[in-house]
């Protein structure tokens, strides 16, 4: 019977300091500030997957992620190359070369979570009355036409857009369990067109958890939205909502364990022909730039 050969120590610290580099990768590109120059494929990964919050930091999945991955893949490595990774530590810290990387690593963390503190409490102490801040200008507008969409609403019916022929409307996603970035998705859609004059455009909002978001809780969710009489809020059979959410090309992560949904912003402004005329991803103040056009191009008659 051949004998079983135990992982090099080399091989265990190589290991343990991808650990360390994807980690450091991670809460960077969690927490590093943005400013208004950033891609907006950075901003998008960032909501996709940490959940950013309208303060810029990660929501409770996120954070689970950012601290719950590297310990698990921590643990594993201690149990699985336990001994190798203490011989290869030990074997490394005899030379000084060794020593210095080692130093400088303990160092290099202890400032990255120093930084990482002052970032947590800088936005967590900071008013933030305009939410997801950081964004790319206005898309210019396009002639596509819209996605197919025909579900369940909160009175339950059945809303098309197909319906909404003739006249504006602000499409969006979003589901009831989450309690930071949809509620204020939500909001800031409804006060968008408020503030702009577009009272009259209505809100479409779809589900991104058909599992629990079931047609019969629409009506309490649309409520503790706060969502106006012409407002939809839609649901139906899983594979019914996915389709739709695929069609509309809607990012999303399941956790099956938990149920809860990591995704990004987006609203979308339909025209009277049925055209997504602005898709805006991450940023749903650039709404209101997008209904100001729609009020002047309608003069103010958006029915």
């Amino acid at each position: 019977m051949s004998e079983v050969r135990t992982p090099r120590p080399s091989l265990a610290v190589v290991a343990f300091a991808t650990i360390l580099a994807i980690t450091a990768a991670w809460w960077a590109l969690a927490l590093w500030p943005l400013d208004a120059e950033a891609p907006q494929w950075i901003v998008v990964t960032r909501e996709v997957c940490f959940g950013a919050t309208h303060r810029g930091l990660p929501h409770a999945g996120g954070w689970l992620l950012l601290i719950g991955e590297p310990i698990g893949m921590l643990a594993v490595l201690m149990v699985v190359w336990g001994r190798d990774l203490r011989d290869g530590l030990r074997q490394f810290h005899r030379h000084l070369p060794g020593r210095i990387v080692s130093a400088a690593t303990v160092v290099a963390m202890a400032v990255g979570l120093l930084a990482a503190g002052q970032r947590v409490a800088s936005a967590s102490g900071r008013e933030a009355p305009e939410p997801f801040a950081i964004s790319a200008p206005l898309p210019a507008r396009s002639a596509a036409a819209a996605p197919a969409l025909a579900l369940l609403d909160q009175h339950g019916a059945v809303t098309d857009l197909g319906n909404y022929r003739g006249r504006w409307v602000m499409v969006t996603f979003a589901f009831g369990h989450c309690e930071d970035i949809c509620p204020i998705i939500v909001d800031h859609a409804m006060r968008a067109r408020r503030d702009e004059g577009a009272e009259q455009v209505p809100l479409v909002v779809v589900t991104l958890d058909p599992w629990r978001d079931t047609p019969d809780r629409l009506p309490g969710i649309a409520q503790a939205w706060q969502m106006g009489a012409e407002d939809r809020l839609l649901s139906g059979r899983v594979e019914d909502v996915n389709a739709a959410l695929d069609r509309w090309g809607i990012a999303r992560v399941r956790d099956g364990n938990s149920g809860e949904v990591a995704h990004g912003s987006t609203i979308v402004v339909v025209d009277p022909e049925g055209r997504a005329a602005w898709r805006v991803e991450g940023a749903p103040q650039r709404v209101r730039e997008a209904l100001a056009l729609v009020v002047r191009e309608s003069g103010g008659n958006l029915r």
